[in-house]
Protein backbone atom coordinates (compact mmCIF):
# COMPACT_ATOMS: atom_id res chain seq x y z
CA UNK A 1 0.00 0.00 0.00
CA UNK A 2 0.90 3.63 -0.33
CA UNK A 3 0.83 5.63 2.91
CA UNK A 4 -2.66 5.95 4.38
CA UNK A 5 -2.53 9.71 3.77
CA UNK A 6 -2.68 9.03 0.00
CA UNK A 7 -5.98 7.18 0.30
CA UNK A 8 -7.42 9.72 2.73
CA UNK A 9 -6.62 12.53 0.30
CA UNK A 10 -8.20 10.61 -2.60
CA UNK A 11 -11.41 10.01 -0.63
CA UNK A 12 -11.60 13.63 0.43
CA UNK A 13 -11.16 14.76 -3.18
CA UNK A 14 -13.91 12.38 -4.30
CA UNK A 15 -16.31 13.70 -1.65
CA UNK A 16 -15.65 17.26 -2.84
CA UNK A 17 -16.43 16.29 -6.43
CA UNK A 18 -19.65 14.44 -5.54
CA UNK A 19 -20.57 17.26 -3.11
CA UNK A 20 -23.63 15.84 -1.35
CA UNK A 21 -25.15 12.58 -0.19
CA UNK A 22 -23.24 9.40 0.63
CA UNK A 23 -20.92 7.19 -1.38
CA UNK A 24 -21.20 3.41 -1.25
CA UNK A 25 -18.19 1.78 -2.84
CA UNK A 26 -18.28 -2.04 -2.82
CA UNK A 27 -15.10 -4.03 -3.14
CA UNK A 28 -15.08 -7.37 -4.89
CA UNK A 29 -15.67 -10.66 -3.12
CA UNK A 30 -14.42 -14.18 -3.74
CA UNK A 31 -16.15 -16.01 -6.60
CA UNK A 32 -16.63 -19.77 -6.56
CA UNK A 33 -15.00 -21.70 -9.36
CA UNK A 34 -17.23 -24.77 -9.08
CA UNK A 35 -18.46 -24.50 -5.51
CA UNK A 36 -18.34 -21.61 -3.02
CA UNK A 37 -15.20 -22.62 -1.13
CA UNK A 38 -13.12 -23.33 -4.27
CA UNK A 39 -12.58 -19.85 -5.61
CA UNK A 40 -11.00 -18.13 -8.56
CA UNK A 41 -7.96 -15.98 -7.82
CA UNK A 42 -9.15 -12.81 -6.14
CA UNK A 43 -9.04 -9.54 -8.08
CA UNK A 44 -10.00 -6.38 -6.21
CA UNK A 45 -12.17 -3.74 -7.85
CA UNK A 46 -9.92 -1.04 -9.27
CA UNK A 47 -11.83 1.89 -7.79
CA UNK A 48 -12.08 0.29 -4.35
CA UNK A 49 -8.33 -0.36 -4.48
CA UNK A 50 -7.65 3.22 -5.58
CA UNK A 51 -9.57 4.77 -2.69
CA UNK A 52 -8.65 2.31 0.08
CA UNK A 53 -5.53 0.40 -0.93
CA UNK A 54 -7.12 -2.73 0.58
CA UNK A 55 -6.69 -5.86 -1.52
CA UNK A 56 -9.01 -7.94 0.68
CA UNK A 57 -12.32 -9.55 -0.36
CA UNK A 58 -15.76 -8.77 1.01
CA UNK A 59 -15.33 -5.10 2.00
CA UNK A 60 -17.46 -1.99 1.41
CA UNK A 61 -16.57 1.68 1.90
CA UNK A 62 -19.18 4.15 3.15
CA UNK A 63 -18.37 7.84 2.83
CA UNK A 64 -20.57 10.75 3.90
CA UNK A 65 -19.75 13.60 1.49
CA UNK A 66 -21.11 16.28 3.85
CA UNK A 67 -19.88 15.22 7.28
CA UNK A 68 -16.75 13.48 6.06
CA UNK A 69 -17.51 10.37 8.12
CA UNK A 70 -15.97 7.17 6.76
CA UNK A 71 -16.73 3.57 7.61
CA UNK A 72 -15.29 0.29 6.42
CA UNK A 73 -17.77 -2.58 6.42
CA UNK A 74 -16.71 -6.18 6.10
CA UNK A 75 -16.81 -9.70 7.49
CA UNK A 76 -15.75 -10.50 11.05
CA UNK A 77 -13.76 -13.68 10.57
CA UNK A 78 -13.56 -16.23 13.35
CA UNK A 79 -11.54 -19.28 14.29
CA UNK A 80 -12.88 -21.41 11.46
CA UNK A 81 -11.38 -19.03 8.91
CA UNK A 82 -8.09 -19.05 10.82
CA UNK A 83 -8.02 -22.85 10.84
CA UNK A 84 -8.64 -23.23 7.13
CA UNK A 85 -7.06 -20.08 5.67
CA UNK A 86 -4.80 -18.63 8.34
CA UNK A 87 -4.95 -15.50 10.44
CA UNK A 88 -5.70 -12.22 8.68
CA UNK A 89 -5.82 -8.58 9.83
CA UNK A 90 -8.96 -7.66 11.71
CA UNK A 91 -11.49 -5.25 10.23
CA UNK A 92 -10.23 -2.49 12.52
CA UNK A 93 -6.63 -3.15 11.48
CA UNK A 94 -7.62 -2.95 7.81
CA UNK A 95 -9.45 0.33 8.42
CA UNK A 96 -6.38 1.75 10.16
CA UNK A 97 -4.13 0.78 7.25
CA UNK A 98 -6.33 2.86 4.96
CA UNK A 99 -6.82 5.75 7.39
CA UNK A 100 -10.55 5.02 7.79
CA UNK A 101 -11.78 6.06 11.21
CA UNK A 102 -14.73 3.71 11.66
CA UNK A 103 -15.49 0.08 10.91
CA UNK A 104 -18.47 -2.23 11.37
CA UNK A 105 -19.52 -5.75 10.53
CA UNK A 106 -21.11 -6.06 7.11
CA UNK A 107 -24.56 -6.77 8.56
CA UNK A 108 -24.63 -3.20 9.87
CA UNK A 109 -24.48 -1.68 6.40
CA UNK A 110 -28.16 -2.25 5.63
CA UNK A 111 -29.37 0.02 8.42
CA UNK A 112 -26.86 2.73 7.44
CA UNK A 113 -28.03 2.71 3.83
CA UNK A 114 -31.71 2.61 4.77
CA UNK A 115 -31.26 5.50 7.21
CA UNK A 116 -29.70 7.63 4.47
CA UNK A 117 -32.48 6.75 2.04
CA UNK A 118 -35.09 7.48 4.71
CA UNK A 119 -33.60 10.96 5.06
CA UNK A 120 -33.95 11.34 1.28
CA UNK A 121 -30.21 11.53 0.86
CA UNK A 122 -28.60 10.33 -2.34
CA UNK A 123 -26.62 7.10 -2.14
CA UNK A 124 -24.02 7.20 -4.88
CA UNK A 125 -22.54 3.93 -6.13
CA UNK A 126 -20.70 2.85 -9.31
CA UNK A 127 -22.17 0.44 -11.87
CA UNK A 128 -21.79 -3.17 -10.69
CA UNK A 129 -20.25 -5.75 -13.00
CA UNK A 130 -20.32 -8.84 -10.75
CA UNK A 131 -23.58 -10.63 -10.16
CA UNK A 132 -22.94 -10.88 -6.41
CA UNK A 133 -22.32 -7.12 -6.18
CA UNK A 134 -25.53 -6.44 -8.11
CA UNK A 135 -27.51 -8.58 -5.67
CA UNK A 136 -25.83 -6.94 -2.68
CA UNK A 137 -26.73 -3.47 -3.95
CA UNK A 138 -30.29 -4.55 -4.74
CA UNK A 139 -30.69 -5.87 -1.20
CA UNK A 140 -29.17 -2.77 0.42
CA UNK A 141 -31.20 -0.32 -1.68
CA UNK A 142 -34.47 -2.24 -1.72
CA UNK A 143 -34.33 -2.35 -5.51
CA UNK A 144 -34.56 -5.00 -8.20
CA UNK A 145 -31.28 -6.35 -9.59
CA UNK A 146 -31.97 -4.51 -12.85
CA UNK A 147 -32.74 -1.33 -10.90
CA UNK A 148 -29.45 -1.69 -9.03
CA UNK A 149 -27.56 -2.12 -12.30
CA UNK A 150 -29.04 0.96 -13.95
CA UNK A 151 -29.37 3.21 -10.91
CA UNK A 152 -25.69 3.97 -10.49
CA UNK A 153 -24.52 7.54 -9.92
CA UNK A 154 -23.24 9.44 -12.95
CA UNK A 155 -21.75 12.15 -10.78
CA UNK A 156 -19.79 9.54 -8.80
CA UNK A 157 -18.53 7.90 -11.97
CA UNK A 158 -17.42 11.25 -13.34
CA UNK A 159 -15.63 12.02 -10.09
CA UNK A 160 -13.82 8.70 -10.06
CA UNK A 161 -12.76 9.12 -13.69
CA UNK A 162 -11.49 12.65 -12.98
CA UNK A 163 -9.27 11.42 -10.16
CA UNK A 164 -8.10 8.09 -11.52
CA UNK A 165 -7.24 9.46 -14.99
CA UNK A 166 -4.30 11.50 -13.70
CA UNK A 167 -1.50 9.21 -12.54
CA UNK A 168 0.80 10.47 -9.80
CA UNK A 169 4.55 9.89 -9.87
CA UNK A 170 4.06 7.01 -7.44
CA UNK A 171 1.51 5.41 -9.75
CA UNK A 172 3.72 5.85 -12.81
CA UNK A 173 6.55 4.21 -10.87
CA UNK A 174 4.28 1.21 -10.29
CA UNK A 175 3.43 1.03 -14.01
CA UNK A 176 7.13 1.20 -14.83
CA UNK A 177 7.70 -1.72 -12.45
CA UNK A 178 5.08 -3.78 -14.26
CA UNK A 179 6.61 -2.87 -17.63
CA UNK A 180 10.04 -4.00 -16.40
CA UNK A 181 8.62 -7.45 -15.69
CA UNK A 182 6.93 -7.44 -19.11
CA UNK A 183 10.32 -6.63 -20.63
CA UNK A 184 11.86 -9.66 -18.93
CA UNK A 185 9.02 -11.85 -20.17
CA UNK A 186 9.35 -10.64 -23.78
CA UNK A 187 13.12 -11.14 -23.64
CA UNK A 188 12.50 -14.72 -22.57
CA UNK A 189 9.91 -15.22 -25.32
CA UNK A 190 12.19 -13.86 -28.01
CA UNK A 191 14.88 -16.29 -26.91
CA UNK A 192 12.64 -19.37 -26.89
CA UNK A 193 10.20 -18.84 -29.79
CA UNK A 194 11.39 -21.32 -32.45
CA UNK A 195 9.74 -23.53 -35.07
CA UNK A 196 8.23 -26.68 -33.61
CA UNK A 197 7.39 -25.27 -30.19
CA UNK A 198 3.76 -25.11 -29.11
CA UNK A 199 1.89 -21.97 -28.18
CA UNK A 200 0.96 -23.66 -24.91
CA UNK A 201 4.58 -24.27 -23.97
CA UNK A 202 5.48 -20.64 -24.61
CA UNK A 203 2.43 -19.55 -22.65
CA UNK A 204 3.32 -21.85 -19.76
CA UNK A 205 6.91 -20.62 -19.66
CA UNK A 206 5.70 -17.02 -19.67
CA UNK A 207 3.23 -17.75 -16.88
CA UNK A 208 5.98 -19.41 -14.88
CA UNK A 209 8.24 -16.38 -15.19
CA UNK A 210 5.44 -14.03 -14.16
CA UNK A 211 4.44 -16.13 -11.15
CA UNK A 212 8.04 -16.67 -10.10
CA UNK A 213 8.46 -12.90 -9.89
CA UNK A 214 5.45 -12.66 -7.54
CA UNK A 215 3.13 -11.14 -10.12
CA UNK A 216 0.15 -12.27 -12.17
CA UNK A 217 -1.42 -11.50 -15.52
CA UNK A 218 -3.27 -8.20 -15.85
CA UNK A 219 -5.54 -9.92 -18.38
CA UNK A 220 -5.62 -13.29 -20.17
CA UNK A 221 -2.60 -13.38 -22.45
CA UNK A 222 -3.02 -13.38 -26.23
CA UNK A 223 -0.25 -15.58 -27.63
CA UNK A 224 -1.16 -16.88 -31.06
CA UNK A 225 0.06 -17.51 -34.58
CA UNK A 226 -3.47 -16.48 -35.63
CA UNK A 227 -2.99 -12.80 -34.99
CA UNK A 228 -5.95 -11.88 -37.19
CA UNK A 229 -8.22 -13.04 -34.33
CA UNK A 230 -7.95 -9.89 -32.23
CA UNK A 231 -8.60 -11.43 -28.80
CA UNK A 232 -7.41 -14.98 -29.40
CA UNK A 233 -6.94 -16.63 -25.99
CA UNK A 234 -6.45 -20.16 -27.33
CA UNK A 235 -2.96 -21.64 -27.23
CA UNK A 236 -3.52 -24.82 -29.27
CA UNK A 237 -1.20 -24.33 -32.26
CA UNK A 238 2.29 -25.61 -33.08
CA UNK A 239 4.54 -22.89 -34.48
CA UNK A 240 6.15 -23.44 -37.87
CA UNK A 241 8.74 -21.78 -40.08
CA UNK A 242 7.30 -18.61 -41.58
CA UNK A 243 4.69 -18.06 -38.86
CA UNK A 244 4.17 -14.81 -37.01
CA UNK A 245 3.47 -15.01 -33.27
CA UNK A 246 1.41 -12.14 -31.88
CA UNK A 247 1.77 -11.72 -28.11
CA UNK A 248 -0.39 -9.17 -26.28
CA UNK A 249 0.14 -9.39 -22.54
CA UNK A 250 0.37 -7.48 -19.29
CA UNK A 251 1.35 -8.06 -15.70
CA UNK A 252 0.66 -6.22 -12.46
CA UNK A 253 2.95 -4.35 -10.12
CA UNK A 254 3.01 -5.08 -6.36
CA UNK A 255 0.21 -2.52 -5.83
CA UNK A 256 -1.89 -3.73 -8.76
CA UNK A 257 -0.94 -1.38 -11.61
CA UNK A 258 -0.90 -2.94 -15.07
CA UNK A 259 1.35 -3.08 -18.10
CA UNK A 260 -0.02 -3.86 -21.56
CA UNK A 261 2.50 -4.62 -24.30
CA UNK A 262 2.18 -6.25 -27.72
CA UNK A 263 4.97 -7.56 -29.90
CA UNK A 264 4.72 -9.64 -33.08
CA UNK A 265 7.58 -12.10 -33.52
CA UNK A 266 8.87 -13.96 -36.60
CA UNK A 267 9.03 -17.61 -35.55
CA UNK A 268 11.86 -18.29 -38.01
CA UNK A 269 14.00 -15.64 -36.36
CA UNK A 270 13.60 -13.03 -39.07
CA UNK A 271 10.72 -11.65 -41.10
CA UNK A 272 10.05 -12.60 -44.70
CA UNK A 273 10.10 -9.67 -47.12
CA UNK A 274 6.30 -9.60 -47.24
CA UNK A 275 6.00 -9.76 -43.45
CA UNK A 276 8.55 -7.00 -42.97
CA UNK A 277 6.70 -4.76 -45.46
CA UNK A 278 3.53 -4.97 -43.35
CA UNK A 279 5.45 -4.84 -40.06
CA UNK A 280 7.13 -1.59 -41.04
CA UNK A 281 3.75 0.00 -41.84
CA UNK A 282 2.47 -0.89 -38.36
CA UNK A 283 5.69 0.39 -36.79
CA UNK A 284 5.36 3.71 -38.66
CA UNK A 285 1.72 3.97 -37.58
CA UNK A 286 2.80 3.44 -33.97
CA UNK A 287 5.44 6.14 -34.28
CA UNK A 288 3.03 8.58 -35.94
CA UNK A 289 0.26 8.05 -33.40
CA UNK A 290 2.71 8.37 -30.51
CA UNK A 291 4.39 11.48 -31.93
CA UNK A 292 1.08 13.40 -31.79
CA UNK A 293 0.57 12.75 -28.07
CA UNK A 294 0.75 15.90 -25.93
CA UNK A 295 -1.49 17.82 -23.52
CA UNK A 296 -4.59 19.19 -25.22
CA UNK A 297 -4.40 16.89 -28.24
CA UNK A 298 -7.56 14.81 -28.81
CA UNK A 299 -6.56 11.15 -28.83
CA UNK A 300 -8.88 10.61 -31.80
CA UNK A 301 -6.41 12.74 -33.81
CA UNK A 302 -3.61 10.35 -32.86
CA UNK A 303 -5.79 7.45 -34.00
CA UNK A 304 -6.61 9.04 -37.35
CA UNK A 305 -2.96 9.96 -37.95
CA UNK A 306 -1.97 6.32 -37.41
CA UNK A 307 -4.82 5.16 -39.66
CA UNK A 308 -3.59 7.38 -42.50
CA UNK A 309 -0.15 5.78 -42.23
CA UNK A 310 -1.82 2.37 -42.51
CA UNK A 311 -3.81 3.47 -45.57
CA UNK A 312 -0.75 5.00 -47.25
CA UNK A 313 1.39 1.96 -46.53
CA UNK A 314 -1.17 -0.49 -47.85
CA UNK A 315 -1.61 1.68 -50.94
CA UNK A 316 2.14 1.48 -51.51
CA UNK A 317 1.80 -2.32 -51.39
CA UNK A 318 -1.06 -2.23 -53.89
CA UNK A 319 -3.69 -3.42 -51.40
CA UNK A 320 -5.46 -0.08 -51.10
CA UNK A 321 -5.80 2.77 -53.57
CA UNK A 322 -6.96 6.34 -53.83
CA UNK A 323 -6.23 9.22 -51.52
CA UNK A 324 -5.29 7.87 -48.06
CA UNK A 325 -7.04 10.73 -46.24
CA UNK A 326 -10.25 10.06 -48.16
CA UNK A 327 -9.90 6.33 -47.54
CA UNK A 328 -9.62 6.91 -43.78
CA UNK A 329 -12.53 9.36 -43.79
CA UNK A 330 -14.66 6.69 -45.45
CA UNK A 331 -13.50 4.00 -43.03
CA UNK A 332 -11.91 1.82 -45.71
CA UNK A 333 -8.75 1.27 -43.66
CA UNK A 334 -10.85 -0.44 -40.98
CA UNK A 335 -10.96 -3.58 -43.13
CA UNK A 336 -7.34 -3.99 -41.98
CA UNK A 337 -7.34 -1.92 -38.74
CA UNK A 338 -10.78 -2.49 -37.19
CA UNK A 339 -10.07 -1.30 -33.63
CA UNK A 340 -9.05 1.87 -31.83
CA UNK A 341 -5.49 3.05 -31.33
CA UNK A 342 -5.45 2.54 -27.57
CA UNK A 343 -6.93 3.05 -24.13
CA UNK A 344 -6.09 4.31 -20.66
CA UNK A 345 -3.89 2.15 -18.45
CA UNK A 346 -3.72 2.00 -14.66
CA UNK A 347 -5.17 -0.26 -11.98
CA UNK A 348 -7.24 -1.82 -14.75
CA UNK A 349 -5.68 -2.77 -18.05
CA UNK A 350 -8.56 -0.97 -19.79
CA UNK A 351 -8.49 1.54 -17.01
CA UNK A 352 -11.92 2.19 -15.44
CA UNK A 353 -13.78 0.36 -18.20
CA UNK A 354 -16.10 -1.09 -15.54
CA UNK A 355 -17.41 2.45 -15.02
CA UNK A 356 -18.44 2.73 -18.66
CA UNK A 357 -16.13 3.33 -21.61
CA UNK A 358 -17.94 6.49 -22.71
CA UNK A 359 -17.40 8.08 -19.29
CA UNK A 360 -13.67 7.38 -19.54
CA UNK A 361 -12.86 8.11 -23.16
CA UNK A 362 -15.54 10.58 -24.25
CA UNK A 363 -17.10 13.78 -22.93
CA UNK A 364 -19.42 16.61 -23.95
CA UNK A 365 -17.10 17.55 -26.81
CA UNK A 366 -16.17 14.13 -28.17
CA UNK A 367 -18.92 11.64 -28.99
CA UNK A 368 -18.44 8.08 -30.18
CA UNK A 369 -18.59 7.56 -33.94
CA UNK A 370 -20.96 5.02 -35.49
CA UNK A 371 -18.47 4.21 -38.26
CA UNK A 372 -17.08 0.66 -38.28
CA UNK A 373 -13.60 0.66 -36.77
CA UNK A 374 -13.77 4.19 -35.42
CA UNK A 375 -16.68 3.10 -33.24
CA UNK A 376 -14.24 0.81 -31.41
CA UNK A 377 -12.01 3.69 -30.32
CA UNK A 378 -12.05 3.50 -26.53
CA UNK A 379 -10.56 6.96 -26.03
CA UNK A 380 -11.19 10.10 -28.07
CA UNK A 381 -11.02 13.08 -25.68
CA UNK A 382 -8.16 15.48 -25.13
CA UNK A 383 -5.03 14.18 -23.47
CA UNK A 384 -3.86 15.63 -20.15
CA UNK A 385 -0.54 15.40 -18.28
CA UNK A 386 -0.60 12.26 -16.17
CA UNK A 387 -2.64 10.16 -18.58
CA UNK A 388 -1.04 6.78 -19.30
CA UNK A 389 -2.20 5.39 -22.64
CA UNK A 390 -1.58 2.34 -24.75
CA UNK A 391 -0.80 2.95 -28.42
CA UNK A 392 -1.43 -0.22 -30.42
CA UNK A 393 -2.04 -0.02 -34.17
CA UNK A 394 -2.34 -3.20 -36.17
CA UNK A 395 -2.91 -4.64 -39.62
CA UNK A 396 -4.92 -7.83 -39.90
CA UNK A 397 -6.09 -9.93 -42.84
CA UNK A 398 -9.38 -11.43 -41.63
CA UNK A 399 -10.66 -13.76 -44.38
CA UNK A 400 -14.32 -13.70 -43.29
CA UNK A 401 -14.38 -9.89 -43.10
CA UNK A 402 -12.56 -9.50 -46.42
CA UNK A 403 -15.02 -11.93 -48.01
CA UNK A 404 -18.05 -10.07 -46.68
CA UNK A 405 -16.80 -6.65 -47.80
CA UNK A 406 -15.77 -8.07 -51.18
CA UNK A 407 -19.21 -9.60 -51.75
CA UNK A 408 -20.82 -6.26 -50.86
CA UNK A 409 -18.30 -4.43 -53.08
CA UNK A 410 -17.86 -2.22 -50.08
CA UNK A 411 -15.58 0.79 -50.58
CA UNK A 412 -14.02 -0.92 -53.60
CA UNK A 413 -12.80 2.45 -54.84
CA UNK A 414 -10.24 2.27 -52.02
CA UNK A 415 -9.59 -1.49 -51.74
CA UNK A 416 -7.89 -3.76 -54.28
CA UNK A 417 -9.77 -6.94 -53.45
CA UNK A 418 -8.05 -9.00 -56.15
CA UNK A 419 -4.64 -8.33 -54.60
CA UNK A 420 -5.85 -9.50 -51.19
CA UNK A 421 -6.12 -13.14 -52.29
CA UNK A 422 -2.39 -13.54 -51.72
CA UNK A 423 -2.73 -12.28 -48.11
CA UNK A 424 -5.64 -14.38 -46.82
CA UNK A 425 -3.19 -16.64 -44.94
CA UNK A 426 -1.07 -13.76 -43.60
CA UNK A 427 -2.54 -13.42 -40.10
CA UNK A 428 -2.04 -10.15 -38.27
CA UNK A 429 0.54 -7.79 -36.80
CA UNK A 430 0.06 -5.51 -33.80
CA UNK A 431 2.70 -3.51 -31.92
CA UNK A 432 1.85 -1.79 -28.66
CA UNK A 433 3.63 0.57 -26.27
CA UNK A 434 2.60 2.20 -22.99
CA UNK A 435 2.94 5.99 -23.10
CA UNK A 436 2.80 8.66 -20.39
CA UNK A 437 1.53 12.10 -21.35
CA UNK A 438 3.86 14.69 -19.79
CA UNK A 439 3.61 18.44 -19.34
CA UNK A 440 5.50 18.99 -22.60
CA UNK A 441 4.73 15.91 -24.67
CA UNK A 442 5.03 12.21 -23.92
CA UNK A 443 7.33 9.51 -22.56
CA UNK A 444 7.29 5.99 -24.03
CA UNK A 445 7.52 3.89 -20.88
CA UNK A 446 8.07 0.63 -22.77
CA UNK A 447 10.74 1.94 -25.16
CA UNK A 448 13.31 -0.62 -23.97
CA UNK A 449 11.31 -3.62 -25.21
CA UNK A 450 12.64 -4.35 -28.74
CA UNK A 451 10.23 -3.51 -31.55
CA UNK A 452 12.16 -2.51 -34.67
CA UNK A 453 12.43 -5.39 -37.12
CA UNK A 454 16.22 -5.31 -36.79
CA UNK A 455 16.17 -5.38 -32.99
CA UNK A 456 13.54 -8.11 -32.79
CA UNK A 457 15.42 -10.34 -35.21
CA UNK A 458 18.73 -9.67 -33.45
CA UNK A 459 17.19 -10.65 -30.12
CA UNK A 460 15.77 -13.81 -31.68
CA UNK A 461 19.19 -14.82 -32.91
CA UNK A 462 19.04 -13.88 -36.59
CA UNK A 463 19.83 -10.88 -38.76
CA UNK A 464 16.98 -9.11 -40.51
Amino acid sequence: MFDSSVYKARRAALARLVKSGCILLPGNDLIGMNYPANTFDFRQDGSFLYFTGLDTPGLCLWLDCESGEEFLFGPVLGMEHTIWSGAVPSLSELAALSGIAGCEAMNGLTSVVQQALGQRRSVHYPPPYHGDTTLLLADLLGASPQGAKTGFSRVLVQGIVELRSIKSEMEVAQIREAIALSAAMYSHLMGTCVPGISEMELYGRSQGLILARGSREAFPMILSRRGEVLHNHRHDQILADGDLLLVDSGVVSPLGYASDITRTLPVSGCFTARQEDVYEIVLRALAEGTSRMAPGVPFVECHLAAAKVVAQGLSDLGLMRGDPAEAVASGAHALFFPHGLGHMLGLDVHDMEALGEDFVGYDDTFKRSAQFGLSGLRMARRLRPGFVMTVEPGIYFIPALIGQWRQERRLEQFINYAALDAYLDFGGIRIEDDVLVTETGHDVLSADIPKSAKDVCKRMGAAS
